[in-house]
């Protein structure tokens, strides 16, 4: 019997442990060749000394269980190592058919006492990263396609946050970088189409490394799997680089749990016209000032919950 992405390879980024890691083994699971990228700091800040040990250990795990890896140590932040990772797989696979993007790091600091490298480091490692893999990604299959004169087979699944959903106080890095892979993963959404290529993104809850403050107080079940163990989210990830979701491009889904939810873009809450051919101060003091006093003191756009979460 054939497993769903046999034939197929794959790359995903950051897979050295955590949510990675769980969905480098899932996609080898479905029968993928895969190349596990991870930089290999041990600090989730990017500190310490990189290591191919994270990355060589997930690529063995999956080949003891009978697959087919290899582990890349790049930095997908720095351009030409992201071109090197992709062309790693389509030289040991002969192509590369699914693009995951995880790696990321944090350096968590309320925006008025945030250093500029604290945001540069996050927004590169974060949005950048995603961008360089996914631009040599698509240029492999835009070439393929060409060759093939039609559609080839390509999926990305690109990873947000709903930190960039709801806001957090002190995160505007990373939630400004996880926001800009929203807009990133529809725009590729709407350009590899016709290539035959899908790009949707994911907004998990699991408890690692990089989210161990903000699940602190949630304990862990005596028994059973936890409910926010990356197990839960590697599902997805393997059903949206197979061909059973040719049809699902340019989504946005939270994923926890036992739980997936297929967010929809932001829609009007309220409109407001003109009676004149300009607004004036008063005009809109008129119009608005009512219509956000009847929200509650304090309130924010940001300060909302997010199918049960409540973030910022």
């Amino acid at each position: 019997m054939s497993l769903p992405l046999d034939g197929h390879s794959a790359i995903v980024t950051g897979a050295g442990r955590g949510l990675g890691r769980a969905e480098a083994l899932e996609l080898a699971r479905l029968g993928a060749a895969v190349v596990v990228n991870d930089y290999g700091r041990p600090g989730r800040d990017g500190s310490g000394e990189a290591s191919a040990g994270p990355a060589e250990e997930v690529a063995r795990e999956i080949r003891s269980a009978g697959g087919t890896a290899l582990a890349h140590t790049g930095d997908v932040s720095d351009f030409r190592q992201a071109r090197e990772l992709v062309e790693l797989a389509i030289a040991e696979f002969g192509k590369l058919d699914v693009l995951v993007n995880n790696a990321g790091i944090l350096r968590d600091r309320m925006v008025f006492s945030m250093t500029e490298e604290e945001w540069d480091s996050v927004i590169r490692v974060h949005l950048k990263g995603h961008f360089n893999t996914t631009r040599f990604a698509a240029a492999h299959w835009r070439e393929r396609s060409k060759a093939a004169g039609g559609p080839v087979y390509g999926r990305i699944v690109n990873t947000s946050s709903e930190a960039f959903l709801a806001g957090s106080a002190g995160q505007p890095n990373y939630a400004a970088a996880k926001g800009g892979i929203v807009g990133l993963t529809t725009s590729t959404a709407l350009a590899l189409a016709k290539y035959g290529v899908t790009a949707n993104v994911i907004c998990p809850r699991a408890r690692t490394r990089m989210t161990e403050d903000v699940f602190a107080g949630l304990g862990r079940p005596e028994e059973g799997l936890d409910p926010l163990a990356p197990e839960h989210v590697a599902p997805l990830v393997g059903y949206l680089a197979s061909p059973a979701a040719a049809r699902v491009n340019g989504q946005l889904l939270v994923v926890h749990g036992g739980m997936v939810a297929v967010v929809e873009r932001p829609r009007v809450q309220a409109k407001f016209d003109s009676k004149q051919e300009a607004f004036t101060h008063e005009e809109l003091d008129a119009m608005l000032t009512p219509h956000f006093a009847e929200r509650p003191e304090g309130e924010t756009f940001a300060a909302v919950e997010v199918l049960g979460l409540r973030w910022g």
